[in-house]
């Protein structure tokens, strides 16, 4: 089930005032979360709502027995099997052609034949979101930085439809305490909530869908379009994908915020970034923490040393890379980004060294951060290698072939980079100011801004950039 279709508004007017009415009965309000979560899950393929109970049963059993083991020897065991078994069902799902393919190609480069064995399954949606956020829930029983709770606190909180099919990556340390918490309707605030919905809608609908119609083109078909224009394409994807995925998870923060919960922000800005490591501060914010947490700081983070510091970014950034696509493109961007950021680390590390501060412009660095994001999502964007240096290519050798780039795609690229150079608290007090109006007016704003949705939204609605992944 996608959030901007008229199936949703139907599920949502139904689930809504119930999760009010037995917030009051937590057993009951339970059991109404995760039917609605299920049924919100199983609209897509009803099969795959089987993996995700499987996916509940087991990391609730893997959690509960490392809680129950005092021995740290089988603690750990249990741990690897947890990790295993989590990440064997998304290698299945996701990798397992990719893996077979890559390895008959290169025996065929070493001149061994082999007909590599490749399976038919259909990728379910989701699946690399609620396998990190059941992996967090096992790692952090192992940590004891989480207690396990009840199965059925932990299947609403893996089954929240909210966020289930493209994050954010909610820790279960930041949803299930909320779960026994009262809430009190009066309390919500209704004005961000609806800021968050109409402003997802709006970037998801009418600017994702008008980036993609300027970008698949060129990214089919570079060879046919001037420099200019591909070079238009390219920062056209870089905004799709930001508008595409920022979109929906301000849909799902302000959902979730409409039933009472608060989840994390996913998004801050990110082409305002002040370097690589600054944007992935500021970009899917909830992945970053996740690899962060989880595989950067166990690999050994920064505290054995330059060089294994290098080693261990560039290792966070290729699997982070690897999650997104069985694909070595994927590999590739994750791999562009790793490099960027150990350079940009040894760089500082060195400028600290030797006392030095301010070497370069504030806009110049967020500008060659701009260009190298941008350069890099053609990676994330391109269906294989051969794509990528036919449209980078073309940035160079295409300058002699007529055409002319859209000035409406221009200025709106142009537009939504420019809105996040505006200064942080802009949106709050915009809010702020909003929630001053009459309810009526605000009302009538929301209609109007739904009015515009609609009028500007192309036929049909483009599935999400990132339910892929």
């Amino acid at each position: 089930m996608l959030f901007p279709t008229f199936i949703f508004p139907v599920f949502f007017l139904i689930v809504w005032p119930l999760n009010w009415v037995l917030m009051r009965h937590p057993s009951r309000w339970r059991v109404l979360m995760l039917v609605s979560g299920y049924v919100f899950y199983a609209w897509w393929d009803w099969r795959f709502a089987f993996l995700l109970a499987a996916s509940t049963l087991a990391n609730q059993m893997f959690a509960v027995q490392i809680s129950r083991t005092q021995d740290a020897h089988r603690r750990k065991l249990i741990l690897i099997a947890a990790v295993a078994a989590n990440l064997g069902v998304l290698a299945w799902f996701k990798y397992f052609n990719f893996f077979v393919t890559s390895a008959a190609n290169l025996l065929g480069d070493l001149g061994v034949s082999w007909l590599a064995p490749t399976v038919t399954t259909v990728l379910p949606v989701g699946i690399s979101f609620f396998t990190f956020m059941a992996l967090s829930y096992v790692i952090d029983a192992y940590r004891g930085t989480f207690k396990p709770t009840s199965l059925m606190r932990f299947a609403v909180f893996l089954s929240f439809f909210p966020h289930i099919v493209a994050g954010p990556i909610v820790r279960p340390a930041e949803l299930v305490p909320q779960f026994d918490e009262p809430r009190d309707p009066r309390r919500i605030d209704g004005t961000r909530a609806f800021f968050l919905i109409a402003g997802g809608l709006f970037k998801k609908v009418v600017i994702s869908s008008y980036m993609a119609s300027i970008a698949d083109p060129i990214f089919a078909s570079p060879g046919t379009h001037s420099s200019i224009q591909v070079i238009v394409g390219i920062f056209a994807y870089t905004v799709q994908i930001y508008a595409d995925f920022s979109g929906y998870t301000d849909m799902a923060i302000g959902i979730a915020l409409l039933m009472g919960f608060e989840f994390p922000q996913n998004f801050n800005r990110p082409y305002a970034a002040l370097g690589l490591r600054d944007f992935w501060r500021r970009w899917h914010m909830t992945l970053s923490r996740w690899l962060r947490d989880y595989l950067y700081i166990p690999l050994g983070g920064n505290r054995k040393g330059p060089s294994r510091t290098s080693v261990n970014l560039l290792m966070t950034m290729v699997l982070g890379g690897l999650w997104h696509g069985a694909a070595w493109t994927f590999l590739a961007w994750g791999t562009l980004h790793g490099v960027g950021l150990v350079t940009e680390h040894r760089l500082a590390s060195r400028r600290e060294r030797k006392g030095r501060d301010g070497w370069m412009p504030s806009w110049l660095i967020k500008s060659s951060t701009l260009v190298f994001v941008a350069t890099a999502w053609v990676f994330f964007r391109a269906t294989s290698f051969g794509n990528v240096f036919d449209i980078l290519g073309q940035v160079f050798s295409g300058w002699g072939t007529p055409g002319r780039a859209s000035l409406g795609a221009v200025a709106v690229i142009a537009g939504m980079i420019a809105i996040q150079q505006l200064p942080t608290d802009f949106g709050k007090r915009a809010m702020a100011a909003f929630s001053r109006v009459h309810w009526a007016a605000q009302g009538l704003a929301l209609g109007v801004t739904l009015l515009v949705i609609g009028a500007l939204s192309p036929s049909g609605v483009a599935p999400f950039i990132y339910f892929q992944f």
